[in-house]
């Protein structure tokens, strides 16, 4: 199966007809994680920037061990073609596809790619917020982006729909932005390891929450900033948040310090 935009096509200029057009393409390497066989590529054409990521078989000996820890193992492309897809029918801004494809039915073997437009002018919240404890934001500032990431947070857990590496440097920031919301537009990226499902196990949403609390520990966030966080997620007042989900603040905390304690950083 090979999927093209009208835009990428347009601007390839010739059809492609297999996988392999896909991976003959010479670019930047971006990121290629030792044993985690894919590549990410950024590359141009048409004056625009793309990012390729490239999969290939993951082998029955990584199939098995992901499912003996109870992990779905990520066998190839479609897995974020299909997030992405999901994201932008729930308004969740995310990637913008501009090719899909895969060749083989054996998920061992399977090769397959996916290519996004690159997001231009945009920061990571992590290198946007990277200063916050020495030079704290703006009130509103603050209160539009934690409102922002709460929101995308629960609409994600409200249908079905986990990360599993919900960090803050897996959020863009497009730039300039003066502050409202009007203009505020911040990106989820990195998908290779969502999960679509119809609703989201308890273990996972703490997984993700923690996941985030943890990469957000050390930007100056203030308790009031954390519940106001945990507010806007749960949709419940703050004289209900604690009797009614005191279990699961618990729960996430104890991730989030987990992570910390191994020294975790996100991809």
């Amino acid at each position: 199966m090979i999927w093209l935009s009208e835009t990428f096509a347009a601007r390839l200029g010739v059809p492609w007809t297999g996988v392999e057009d896909a991976f003959a393409i010479k670019g930047e390497e971006y990121r290629n994680p030792p044993g985690a066989n894919r590549r990410t590529l950024r590359f141009e054409l048409g004056g625009k920037g793309y990012f390729l990521k490239l999969h290939w078989g993951v082998g029955w000996k990584e199939i098995l061990k992901n499912l003996l820890g109870l992990r779905l193992p990520v066998t190839g492309a479609a897995n974020e073609w299909k997030a992405i897809q999901r994201l932008r029918e729930l308004g969740v801004e995310t990637m913008r596809l501009e090719a899909f494809g895969a060749e083989g039915r054996n998920p061992a073997t399977r090769r397959s790619f996916v290519i996004t437009r690159e997001l231009e002018n945009t920061i990571s919240l992590e290198d946007y917020c990277a200063h916050w404890a020495e030079h704290p934001p703006g009130f509103a500032i603050k209160q539009r982006l934690i409102r922002r990431v709460a929101e995308m947070t629960r609409r994600l857990h409200e249908h079905g729909v986990n990360h599993r590496d919900l960090y803050i440097c897996h959020f863009l920031l497009q730039q300039p932005w003066n502050g409202d919301d009007g203009s505020l537009h911040l990106y989820l990226i990195d998908l290779h390891r969502v999960q679509l499902r119809k609703h989201v196990p308890r273990r996972w949403q703490v997984k993700d929450v923690g996941s985030l609390y943890f990469s957000a520990m050390d930007i100056g966030l203030t308790r009031r900033d954390l519940l106001r966080f945990l507010r806007i997620y749960h949709g419940r007042p703050l004289r209900r948040l604690f009797t009614e989900h005191g279990d699961f603040l618990q729960a996430v905390e104890k991730r989030a310090l987990a992570l910390r304690a191994k020294g975790v950083v996100g991809e």
